[in-house]
């Protein structure tokens, strides 16, 4: 599906956008692959490593999603929008509330509004565990930025056949201000610091996580929340798995941050259908009409969450042990080392 179209990836010169860039340069052959991002730098060092002249589809686009007259223009021709940017640090948005809300909720508006009016096909928009029932600053404006989305199927979107979506899903094991590579720096002092020993969190590669988005772009009606089914760790499980021999200390919560994460809601879970490897809840407005419109329609089977179920990192049948995760661990400290390792200042021009 993604073969000979034009897709635009905002933030894409994050972890995600870079791995998606991979990801699609390897197992498609797009006409215009556009990565949309405001850091020149990390634009520049990406075109170190894809370069225009061995990838002529690629397009490097600087530009923020705060402008929307930049949107306008850059999203003219394009087929998919993959929208990946966001401000996502839990206690920077809980001391730049500001900020957050101008990037994550009116960027969003900028998104939808450029998309219609340039007749894009499909926007996939990444969203995170911290939305559903939001408890920090973050959260609730990624909530936000999810309701947009599904709304816009309700607007001009629908006679401009647009379909918006969202995916959903946890922590990234080994992106870019993860806790990974922060306990490998940390465990050379012999200290892991611990929020709370009771910590858990669901986590996904981000090699899984594109092509997730990739699948669900592909099965998208319009106004769907697709979520991952994926596993569960515990904190002191992947402190165990950084240094089994690090002292643990525990210094308490942060602003703003749950003690287990939830990918899905006891209330949205009545509006969704689960399949083998997701859960896709329905924007159907509570009333349940269309709750098996992705029943029998050439996916796999499904069936409605049964009454008073919730999807929590605490109540996970799929748990990852120390083992697993030492094994997962090992191979991000070495991808982390060649990525910091890449870039001298010497590559960086004046």
């Amino acid at each position: 599906m993604l073969n000979n179209k034009n897709i635009l990836i905002t933030g894409g010169t994050g972890s995600f956008g870079k791995k998606m860039v991979q990801i699609v340069l390897a197992e498609f052959k797009p006409k215009r692959l556009v990565v949309f991002s405001r850091d020149e730098l990390k634009q520049f060092e990406m075109a170190q490593k894809w370069s225009l002249a061995k990838y002529p589809c690629l397009e490097y686009v600087l530009g923020d999603i705060r402008d929307k007259d930049r949107l306008m223009r850059v999203f003219e021709g394009i087929d998919y929008v993959v929208h990946a940017a966001a401000l996502k640090q839990v206690p920077a948005a809980e001391r730049n509330p500001e900020e957050y809300i101008k990037t994550n909720v009116i960027g969003a508006m900028n998104i939808i509004d450029a998309a219609i009016t340039n007749k894009v096909g499909r926007v996939v928009a990444l969203s995170t565990d911290k939305a559903c029932n939001p408890v920090n600053l973050y959260g609730a404006t990624k909530l936000c930025s999810d309701k947009l989305f599904v709304a816009a199927n309700d607007s001009e979107a629908a006679r401009h056949n647009t379909r918006f979506l969202v995916v959903r899903y946890g922590n990234v094991l080994g992106s870019r201000g993860s806790v990974i590579p922060f306990f490998q720096e940390r465990a050379k002092t012999g200290v892991l610091p611990i929020t709370d020993f009771n910590m858990t969190r669901f986590w996904i590669t981000l090699d899984q996580a594109v092509h997730f988005v990739i699948m669900s772009l592909v099965r998208a009606k319009g106004g769907e929340i697709f979520v991952p089914r994926i596993p569960s760790m515990k904190i002191t499980d992947l402190a165990k798995a950084v240094d089994p021999d690090c002292r643990h200390e525990i210094i308490g919560i942060r602003p703003g941050e749950k003690v287990h994460e939830t990918l899905l809601s006891e209330d949205e879970a009545r509006n969704a259908v689960q399949f083998k490897e997701c859960f896709i809840v329905q924007h159907n407005h509570h009333l349940r009409k269309n709750l098996f419109e992705h029943i029998g329609s050439g996916y796999l089977k499904g069936q409605p969450c049964p009454d008073g179920f919730g999807y929590s990192s605490d109540n996970n049948t799929d748990w990852m042990k120390v083992e697993d995760l030492r094994s997962l661990v090992s191979k991000i400290a070495d991808d982390y080392s060649i990525e910091r390792s890449r870039w001298s200042m010497d590559d960086v021009p004046e």
